[in-house]
């Protein structure tokens, strides 16, 4: 369990990310679809097709 900080951001990707992705493919993601700093104070979250299931 985690606190959220006044100045915490959250992105939200947009599009469905497959659910076996790993953590360098989401990485990936955040830095060449997001163009975002994946070192930043921020969560990012990341759902499936059906957007029935969520990864931050």
């Amino acid at each position: 369990m985690f606190r959220f900080d006044a100045n915490l951001r959250v992105y939200l990707h947009r599009e469905a990310v497959d659910g076996r992705l790993g953590i360098n493919g989401l990485v990936a993601l955040i830095e060449q679809s997001m163009r975002l700093d994946r070192f930043a104070h921020a969560v990012f979250v990341f759902h499936n097709r059906r957007s029935n299931r969520a990864r931050l």
